[in-house]
């Protein structure tokens, strides 16, 4: 499993995991596309054998890193590769000044919930119907 820095061609692949693990809620290529050349985001793939099978960014705001997506194929998940991509992710956004970490994430996925907590992130706020299709609740989660 390699981390690296997302390169114009993984964006095929990463639209499609995208589209896969968020349905309606994905990024489409072309807006991950723009998320590359922004000077504020930083988005990450997560290779093995040559191929995505995992991807996430976060974009900086001053001190705060906003974790903006994690994606993890289906096969990959629980095999720690969304973890090492978060780690990944905020040790480099803290090399550009990023002291706080902030991400939504659904209220159903008690996966990724647990993650997030198990890497200090705590639930600070909720956003109403924040997600579409199907229609649900978002936690905010802040890491200080």
């Amino acid at each position: 499993m390699e981390i690296r820095t997302m390169l114009p061609e993984d964006l095929s692949q990463a639209a499609a995991l995208e589209a896969a693990c968020f349905g309606s809620d994905a990024w489409s290529e072309q807006a991950l596309e723009q998320a590359l050349s922004d000077k504020n985001a930083l988005y990450l793939s997560c290779m093995e054998e040559g191929r995505l099978i995992a991807c996430g960014g976060i974009w900086q705001s001053f001190e705060d890193g906003d974790i903006t997506n994690v994606a993890v194929e289906e096969g990959s998940r629980r095999k720690g590769c969304a973890r090492r991509l978060l780690l990944e992710l905020m040790r480099r956004a803290k090399l550009c000044g990023v002291e706080n970490f902030t991400l939504e994430v659904r209220e159903s996925n008690l996966p990724a919930v647990r993650l997030y907590e198990s890497l200090g992130f705590t639930v600070e706020g909720i956003r109403k119907n924040f997600y579409r299709d199907p229609a649900e609740n978002a936690l905010i989660m802040w890491k200080r």
